[in-house]
């Protein structure tokens, strides 16, 4: 399986690295875990980039994302329901976004705008 993977993360790489959402489709057409595809990656030393919550692997900046200004009502409460000891968990941004309609992105902007750290990304990228 593992050159399986290797074979579609080379497939995948756009200037030299593997973006979280290409990552992530090829978790979920070879039936692995996503963590699976991040080691492989490791081991071919790719590096994964353009997190979809914003967080890292935007060139030398780091992260893409601002932080957002005002956190709207529902957005605001969602996230702060959901923040597990100071936190919140990457797979729950998801959710989150998923539930509200709304771009990965903007809850990442969300919650860096409140001060609360994304963490526990579906790669391994961070804890």
């Amino acid at each position: 399986m593992k050159q399986e993977i290797a074979a579609q993360i080379k497939g995948s790489l756009t200037e030299g690295r593997l973006p979280c959402a290409s990552a992530l489709k090829i978790a979920r057409r070879l039936r692995v875990s996503p963590h699976q595809v991040s080691e492989v990656a490791n081991e071919l030393d790719v590096k994964i980039s353009r997190c979809q919550l914003g967080l890292f692997g935007y060139g030398s900046k780091g992260k893409f994302l601002e932080p957002a200004q005002e956190v709207e009502g529902e957005l605001e409460a969602r996230i702060r329901d959901r923040v597990v000891e100071t936190c919140l968990p990457c797979t729950t941004a998801w959710d989150i976004a998923r539930e509200l309609t709304i771009e990965r992105i903007d809850v990442g902007r969300a919650a860096e705008g409140l001060s609360i750290r994304i963490t526990q990304c579906q790669l391994g990228c961070f804890p």
